[in-house]
């Protein structure tokens, strides 16, 4: 892992840093790990089979022998838990705030830490996540952190969801969006803030591309590409 280049951009939900992590990882031909997926994995396996995510050895117990793939779908990725195609179902709002709270599970996160660290190959990895730069790969040569206002936020993820056909409610969002950005900011374990060496991006006035770019000058001032 020493010798892969890791690019880590962390941010709360709905700054965009999926959409801007996949662009990176086309743009360099790099690997692509979505951590956030793998919360929302666990919380969704820990529901299917009844556990409370409030049960920490038993959501442990889970994450260890999470049974997942990832498959390039179109121009996504399609995500199969158990057999199942689940690639929407973890996308909604309430599979994420299950995420958050299991990801405030001391022994979840380290059941997945291993895991995560396993996506560093070459040619190179672009990571996204919310500890992807202070805690899993805290040696990274590049660490991004994304924001943006919780109002800004809101509405991004509202047109997500609706574009992908599903109900929302803005108003709902943006409170869920408040109450899980002051739980990851809080927890104990792991909080969400920025690593001292990254680049701190508030993008709520930026477009993707312009926050890409930004980067890009930002990975080059580093002497990674």
């Amino acid at each position: 892992m020493k010798n892969v280049p890791i690019i880590t951009i962390d941010g709360p939900s709905g700054s965009g840093k999926g959409t801007l992590c996949k662009l990176l990882a086309d743009r360099l031909g790099y690997h692509l790990l979505d951590s956030g997926a793998l919360y929302r994995l666990v919380a969704l396996a820990a529901e299917h089979h009844g556990v409370s995510a409030e049960n920490e050895l038993a959501v442990a117990d889970i994450a260890g022998c999470l049974d997942v793939q990832f498959k390039a779908h179109g121009d996504g990725v399609q995500v199969v838990l158990e057999g199942e195609d689940v690639s929407l179902s973890i996308r909604t709002e309430i599979c994420g705030m299950n995420a958050s709270k299991v990801a405030s599970l001391t022994l979840v996160r380290k059941a997945l830490q291993e895991r995560q660290r396993a996506f560093a190959e070459l040619p190179g990895l672009v990571a996204d996540g919310r500890d992807m730069g202070t805690v899993i790969f805290p040696e990274a040569p590049v660490k991004v952190f994304l924001t943006a206002s919780a109002q800004e936020r809101a509405d991004r993820r509202y047109k997500q969801l609706k574009s992908k056909g599903l109900s929302a409610s803005l108003s709902n969002i943006l409170t869920d969006i408040q109450n899980r950005d002051e739980r990851d900011e809080n927890r104990t374990v792991a909080p969400l803030k920025p690593s001292e060496d990254a680049l701190v991006i508030d993008c709520t006035h930026m477009s993707i591309l312009d926050v890409e770019q930004k980067i890009l000058t930002f990975i080059h001032s580093k002497g990674v590409l």
